[in-house]
């Protein structure tokens, strides 16, 4: 089933700090994690907790879990609205602190995670990425990295949002689609959707979409990006219908994507073409549903593109996220 991949903590008051640390600790149980291994996992939701109390001015932790070449790993991402570091490298060493306290909580979750990140502007705030696995952490291979983040509205069980995406040969496959509304009814059609975009073989964006338009009929229907990436020609091939957002991202410039007018499922364009990039112009591809709202510049974020791909999708949902309907933002880079 497709769904939400990461569920919003809210972290703004301590005294939801405990409610917080048992949910993530009852999720870490559920998914076979030993025991040794949910404890360090619970520092760090404790040291996140502990960071955001004594320095920001509201906070949230985004937990997901997930899996790469079979192992699964958790997700956990803090966002604050805090007065952010003009260096966050040297808040890293141990014994460094703006406040009266040993200065070790930065130091321990790097050391706890097997994946660390850290991206901060002052007078902004301040996103911390870690990433735990069950398992030993697989080697990292040059390829496509594809980082999502899809948030169901807030008050939902399910997310009206999707992401899904499939390897054929050459050929990476990407779907992000919003069903119209939220709730049950969206998520169900979003799951038909993604049900036909993973039997369906032909890699072309348009032939996909005009499938997935004749096997949806009876949902309420969905707006959606597909986009697929040749490996072996270095090619990228999207098209979209509604209003999901897509950004094209390379060394020196950026570019936005042109949806066609309609709703997969009830009314889609006659004639559409798939739009072709080159990796050479394009690197890194930004999808957004319209939980997020539109005018977002990378400019903005000085060195982002350097970091890890979630603090990029982390950042344009703590500054854009409307809170009014599902939320997503989905980055993938080629390296």
């Amino acid at each position: 089933m497709v769904d939400a991949t990461h569920i919003s903590l809210q972290a703004g008051d301590r005294s939801y700090f405990s409610l917080l640390k048992k949910e993530i600790h009852q999720r870490l149980i559920k998914i076979g994690m030993d025991s040794a291994r949910i404890a360090e996992v619970d520092i760090v939701a404790a040291e996140m907790t502990s960071n955001l109390f004594k320095y920001a001015d509201g906070g949230e932790i985004l937990f997901g879990v997930f899996s790469e070449s079979g192992i699964p790993y958790v997700e956990l991402i803090c966002i604050d609205k805090g007065p952010g570091m003009k260096n966050p490298a040297r808040m890293m060493q141990d014994g460094m602190s703006t406040g009266k306290t040993l200065g070790a909580g930065l130091g321990s979750i790097q050391r706890l995670s097997d994946t660390f990140d850290i991206y901060s502007i002052p007078e902004w705030g301040t996103i911390l990425l870690s990433r735990i696995y069950v398992g030993k952490k697989p080697v990292v291979k040059k390829g496509m990295v594809i980082r999502p983040l899809v948030i169901s509205k807030p008050g939902e069980t399910v997310s009206g949002d999707g992401f899904s995406y499939r390897v054929t040969g050459k050929d990476f496959k990407l779907f992000l689609g919003d069903g119209l509304g939220h709730g049950p009814d969206a998520n169900f059609a979003v799951n038909e959707a993604v049900k036909a975009f993973r039997v369906f073989p032909d890699p072309s964006p348009v032939e996909t979409l005009r499938f997935m338009h004749t096997s949806i009929r009876k949902t309420r229907g969905l707006v959606a990006n597909m986009t697929t990436y040749n490996s072996e020609r270095g090619e990228w091939s999207s098209a979209g219908i509604g209003n999901i957002a897509a950004k094209w991202i390379g060394p020196v410039n950026s570019k936005n994507h042109m949806s066609y007018n309609g709703i997969v499922g009830h009314n889609i364009p006659t004639t559409m073409n798939d739009q072709i990039f080159s990796i050479s112009d394009y690197n890194q591809l930004v999808l957004c549903s319209d939980g997020i709202k539109t005018r977002w510049e990378t400019s903005k974020y000085p060195g982002i593109l350097k970091h890890d791909p979630s603090i990029l999708a982390s950042a344009i949902y703590k500054d854009h996220a409307r809170q009014t309907d599902d939320m997503s933002v989905v980055v993938i880079k080629i390296v």
